[in-house]
């Protein structure tokens, strides 16, 4: 994007609520009260500076704390009042009026905020379903798998105790196999130095079956110089050194008896920017007509390849956090994909989308971090 399309549009959203607010409410305040006003956004203005030098997870959390809490409720403020004078043109009790629910809606958004920046992000939830299948191997009726989605450990730091509470979550629920659907770190494999005696602890009976995500092939570290496919491959190293099955388009069966199922996990697929990656012919060869589940990391790839060119009955996928804000059953994530959570069924193939445990921000509000535990059933 133009250097000078994103300084205008700061302007805009950080400087131009703050002049309207002293210029046309705080004319007569005192200097301390104006300075006050003034603080957060000059404060938030040295941490964009210092971020633009330093990655600090603390700098980052600063810059979205102020963000959320302070400049986007005093920009609505800003919005909702600038209409109420040019109604109140019509009428003059609507200035007044939508003044007073400018405040009121700033007041509500900024407690809404702060509650997903300092609680939200960390109630975690368990989302159960049943899923029955006609072409289920008998000695499979029964079977749970636990999805776990989108951890993003980057943005954790250096503290482990919501990842601990994750994997104790997990642990408690007993899976036969455990599945991860990509987005284990941000930036770097380097980020999981603090989680992997954590992460390790995660136990099924059937083990740990993993897929990467857009985030972990180093393409959004703007040090990063390398080739992506080299950063994947590290990420994919840390998960099998914690005794994962990391799938780059390969699969994997798993034996009840004399019965089968194969687990398919395909490198990132979906709509761009995001990387193309994966093989999913490649991914299937062996595979034949055995009943199988794909883990693909992007929820795009069902209907652009799953659906046209397989009868892969069940594929997981994470990827869209639920924009990590839904209201009444909305979210954003609507606008960017067709799946975006929870169970979508075509044509007798069905797709699960996880909201995730994590984002690059810790901020959730009205979707609780998830784990998703499906019951395979024999129909």
């Amino acid at each position: 994007m133009n250097p000078i399309i994103i300084i205008l549009s700061l302007i805009v959203v950080l400087v131009l609520p703050d002049v309207y607010i002293l210029l046309g409410f705080m004319r007569g305040s005192g200097m301390v009260l104006k300075m006050l006003q003034l603080i957060p956004t000059i404060l938030l203005f040295v941490t964009i500076l210092l971020l633009s030098r330093y990655r600090s997870t603390s700098l980052f959390g600063l810059a979205t704390f102020l963000i959320l809490c302070v400049v986007l409720p005093k920009f609505l403020f800003m919005v909702i009042s600038i209409v109420g004078q040019g109604l109140g043109l019509l009428w003059y009790r609507l200035f007044y009026a939508l003044n007073y629910t400018a405040l009121g809606i700033t007041i509500i958004v900024s407690l809404s905020m702060l509650y997903g920046i300092t609680i939200g992000w960390r109630q975690l939830s368990v989302k159960e379903m049943e899923l029955a299948f006609d072409d289920l191997p008998d000695s499979f009726d029964g079977y749970t798998i636990v999805q776990l989605s989108d951890l993003h450990v980057g943005t954790y730091g250096q503290k482990t105790a919501f990842l601990q509470k994750v994997v104790d979550k997990v642990n408690s629920l007993q899976p036969d196999l455990i599945v991860f659907t990509g987005d284990l770190v941000n930036l770097r494999s380097s980020e999981m130095d603090p989680f992997y005696n954590v992460l390790s602890q995660l136990q099924a009976t059937d083990g740990i079956a993993s897929v990467l995500g857009n985030h972990d092939y180093g393409l959004y570290d703007d040090n990063y110089s390398g080739n992506p496919y080299d950063e994947g491959k590290k990420v994919a190293a840390e998960e099998r050194s914690m005794g994962w099955q990391a799938l780059l388009n390969e699969h994997i069966f798993i034996s009840r008896g004399n019965d089968s199922i194969a687990v398919i996990g395909v490198e990132n697929t979906g709509k761009p920017p995001f990387p193309h990656i994966g093989d999913l012919g490649k991914a299937m060869k062996g595979v034949d007509s055995t009943f199988s589940i794909l883990l693909s990391h992007d929820p795009s790839h069902w209907r652009m390849e799953v659906l046209p060119k397989t009868n892969i009955p069940l594929t997981l996928s994470g990827h869209t956090h639920a924009a990590q804000f839904k209201m009444c059953g909305w979210s954003p994530s609507r606008w960017l994909y067709n799946e975006w959570s929870g169970l979508y069924e075509e044509g007798g193939q069905r797709l699960v989308v996880s909201e995730g445990v994590g984002g690059t921000i810790p901020f959730r509000l009205g979707t609780k971090p998830q784990i998703v535990k499906i019951t395979l059933r024999k129909r």
